[in-house]
């Protein structure tokens, strides 16, 4: 969350050299504590990798509609809904300092942080596929809001709150999927999620920026961000199961 504002910072004072080197520096001091970490033998009884186990995992997917509706909403979301390509040219052709763009990239981790503090009232919310369909069109509409914004503390306001929104999801989703997996396929969808979480935001940048460059910096912000909220809303239709979903009703028959 202070990452990206400090190395705006540094940015400023000390050039692009003096920050790289920092951060150079910095890594250094992972790489020790990492080291001292003791070993972790594996488990003499845990299965041994195959692309069976992997293809399991991808059958449940496909059988479990629930899991399988938040998975493509995270998706669309991560796909249209993030435009952190195109945060320097935010920074620097909107509001005319390149420096800046440290702030926007602060601004959703800092609401993803309060979010996480205040989550006390999540535990007691039924409906949490609903919860999911309105935390990421949530986030589509302040991201619609953040590329029509001119003034920074007004954008940085619109992408604490997409932040919060999409922890909010994220909770909701973690919830599900460790109510909804069998214990022996947690694993194999958390390798499904990571893949999912490494790619899509990738996808989602070069969507933005293609778009960017054949229109305009704020045409390809506020498109994705529509788009997120199309594709939730549409996601959620193709998948009923996912409205339907009630953590109350799945307890009461446990």
């Amino acid at each position: 969350m202070l990452g990206p504002a400090l190395a705006g910072l540094l940015i400023k004072f000390a050039g692009l050299t003096g920050a790289y080197t920092i951060d150079a520096i910095s890594f250094v001091a992972s790489l020790v504590a990492l080291y001292g970490l003791p070993r972790i033998p594996p488990l003499r009884d845990a299965d041994s990798p195959t692309l069976r186990s992997v293809l399991d995992g991808f059958r449940f997917l496909r059988r479990q509609k629930v899991i399988l509706g938040f998975f493509l909403v995270d998706t669309n979301a991560m796909i249209f809904g993030m435009p952190i390509a195109l945060f320097p040219a935010v920074a620097d052709h909107r509001f005319g300092d390149p420096t800046l763009v440290g702030y926007l990239y602060s601004a959703p981790a800092a609401g993803a942080f309060l979010a996480t503090i205040t989550a006390g009232w999540i535990p007691h919310i039924g409906r949490q596929g609903l919860a999911v369909v309105l935390a990421a069109s949530a986030w589509g509409a302040a991201i619609v809001a953040f590329g029509l914004a001119t003034s920074l503390w007004l954008a940085l306001l619109l992408l604490a709150l997409a932040g919060a929104a999409d922890q909010i999801s994220a909770i909701f989703r973690s919830t599900m999927m460790l109510r909804l997996t069998p214990d022996h396929l947690r694993g194999r969808l958390a390798g499904i999620e990571f893949a999912q979480v490494a790619a899509a935001p990738s996808l989602g940048n070069l969507e933005a920026g293609v778009v960017a460059s054949l229109t305009s910096l704020r045409f390809s912000i506020v498109s994705g961000g529509a788009l997120c909220i199309v594709g939730t809303l549409a996601t959620a239709a193709a998948f009923p199961a996912l409205l339907r979903y009630s953590a109350r009703s799945r307890a009461a028959h446990a």
